[in-house]
């Protein structure tokens, strides 16, 4: 059991685009075991992959910055702004990415078992 300083967490995650596994994990430190996922801290800029997580729900903290989440629902996709000091949870099972508005810092509790994608729609 112990406490984590996020200031001290991010002191050596640089802000950039995140783009490949390596990139992220680099962007966002594991801090911690969290039910059956982790949480992570860190910043980045520029658009994320589309991600899913098939068995639980993610949880979105914004601590600086905003960010534009994009979520493939059966309606069709949605848009949802977050600004620092919200919170979201995206919904287990949907597809999703974020757009950094220009830059996010944010906490994040994920899932271990999930998916990315590339492609233009991740659903095809």
């Amino acid at each position: 059991m112990k406490a984590h300083d996020l200031r001290q967490a991010l002191a050596g995650v640089a802000s950039g685009t995140v783009t490949t596994a390596e990139q992220d994990a680099a962007a966002f430190p594991r801090l911690a075991s969290f039910n059956d996922g982790a949480i992570y801290v860190g910043r980045f800029s520029g658009q994320t992959p589309w991600e899913r997580h098939p068995d639980a729900d993610e949880l979105l903290y914004v601590l600086e910055g905003a960010v534009e989440i994009t979520l493939l629902a059966e309606g069709g996709p949605a848009q949802v702004s977050v600004a620092a000091g919200s919170v979201f949870v995206v919904p287990r099972g949907l597809w999703h990415r974020q757009l950094a508005r220009p830059s996010v810092t944010l906490l994040a509790a994920v899932p271990d078992n999930s998916e990315t994608s590339e492609a233009d729609d991740p659903r095809s």
